[in-house]
């Protein structure tokens, strides 16, 4: 709506701009609504339903009754939400002598003027808190050990054969020197029992390794990933330093809030970009060019998205010290699936979030300028004269003169989301540094990696040649 020299272009009076701020915002009640709708009714009832589906002599009335009780234990917590959102006072009565019937009344005046705003945001935002905990935890270590993974490759699956061959051999040795005791028909000690079959446990895991490796040594894939070996180590590198881009821009725009915002009150808001960052001097200079801007966000998002699937894959779903599922392809049970649909909705959520504090100008503002008066001195005639100036628009340029963008609304409708999104992406940066150290002191994975004696999920089917 606006020109690059600061002015409104002429079709953008007051009653358009209004039109386009509501249509944009009434999209984003529709996405928003979606995202609710999926995390609090569709993918729980579907989880329920394979929860009870596992039960044999369940029927199908049963299962969907089952399920839909569950559900609507997720629909209280959503109505809650709404309710708390949209009576939270964001702002207090002039009149501090009012009595409680005009405080409520003003709560309700707030609610219809705000049109549901602050309702949805409460919700939103408490979801993509949700998120910005999975986030530090999953996508914070993959942004680490994805370039890593793909740098130092996996090891050989011929080595891995040898080694399995002969760990086989020691615990074979090992059964028949327990079993030999017993030979004159004395029984064996209970120590020797426990011995004989945690041995023998070992032995049958050892030999399913034996088929896994034999199978992928074998398959086409692997001659195939061989192949791509050098393309990997580039893509590795690649990932590597986009991570480095998105740490630095984040690390400079957290520390240009702990320096110059108006603090916590505030949920850290900044006052103009007084440390600026690779991305957030990049926006807004492709938003005048369409649509490179989009172009680039969507490379972003697809980058977190991919980096979260490897941090969930290396890692697996828990709760707090308990793991709940393993994420393995081919190979993840449909509740597992759902958790990592979950959790991937629930970062992007929080991706939203990430991107303003990766690019405060640009989510805020965009390229948007407006026109300030600057004094100039003409040295010939002594004199002043003021001129119109274009200047970035930011937090301390009048209302009249820039818009604020509908999503920068629903990320910093309430302080204390602001204030938790701040410290966490401290959290973020950290545990990223962490994850680095661990990627790099790590070995390289096997190439069979997952198959061990306490993972369930694996069966002793034919294994997938996928798994390398």
């Amino acid at each position: 709506m606006k020109n690059q020299n600061g002015t409104f272009k002429d079709w953008a009076n007051a009653n358009v701009s209004r039109q386009i701020e509501d249509t944009v915002l009434y999209g984003y009640y529709t996405l928003y609504s979606v995202i609710l709708f999926c995390v609090f009714f569709w993918i729980p009832f579907v989880y329920f339903y394979y929860e009870e589906k596992d039960d044999d002599d369940t029927s199908k009335c049963t299962q969907i009754k089952t399920a839909f009780k569950y559900t609507l234990g997720f629909a209280v917590i959503c109505a809650l939400l709404l309710l708390v959102g949209a009576f939270v006072p964001l702002n207090v009565p002039n009149n501090k002598n009012s009595t409680e019937w005009e405080k409520v009344k003003f709560l309700f005046e707030e609610l219809g003027s705000s049109h549901g705003l602050a309702a949805l945001s409460f919700s939103i935002s408490s979801l993509t808190l949700i998120g910005m905990l999975a986030a530090i935890t999953y996508t914070a270590y993959g942004m680490s050990a994805l370039p890593l993974n793909l740098i130092k490759g996996t090891r050989s699956a011929a080595y891995e054969r040898l080694e399995n061959t002969e760990d086989i051999e020691e615990v074979e040795q090992h059964i028949q020197t327990i079993k030999s005791k017993s030979k004159d028909g004395r029984p064996l000690p209970s120590r020797d029992k426990r011995a004989l079959k945690q041995f023998e446990e070992r032995l049958r895991t050892l030999r399913k390794r034996e088929r896994h490796l034999e199978f992928i040594e074998n398959s086409w894939w692997t001659k195939f990933c061989g192949a791509l070996r050098p393309l990997k180590i580039i893509w590795g590198i690649f990932f590597i330093l986009v991570a480095l881009l998105f740490v630095i821009s984040l690390f400079l725009s957290n520390l240009d809030k702990a320096l110059h915002s108006a603090g916590i009150d505030s949920g850290f808001i900044i006052f103009g970009a007084n440390l600026s960052n690779p991305l957030n001097m990049l926006l807004p200079v492709l938003q005048t060019v369409f649509p490179l801007d989009y172009i680039l966000i969507t490379i972003i998002i697809m980058y977190f998205i991919f980096t979260s699937m490897a941090g969930i894959r290396n890692i697996g779903i828990w709760f707090f010290w308990v793991r709940l599922y393993k994420i393995r392809r081919g190979r993840t049970r449909p509740q597992a699936l759902l958790f990592l649909c979950m959790i991937l909705l629930l970062i992007v959520l929080h991706t939203s979030y990430m991107i303003y504090s990766l690019a405060p100008q640009y989510v805020m503002y965009g390229s948007q300028n407006y026109l300030i008066e600057s004094n100039i001195t003409y040295d010939d005639h002594k004199n002043n004269s003021a001129l119109p100036v274009p200047k970035r628009c930011d937090a301390d340029a009048p209302e009249d003169q820039c818009t604020v963008t509908r999503t920068y609304l629903f990320l910093h409708k309430f302080w204390f989301f602001s204030a938790a999104y701040y410290f966490g992406n401290w959290a973020f940066l950290g545990v990223f540094l962490i994850g680095l150290i661990v990627s790099c002191c790590k070995g390289k994975k096997s190439v069979i990696e997952g198959v061990d004696e306490d993972d369930s999920d694996i069966s002793d089917d034919e294994p997938s040649v996928y798994s390398v």
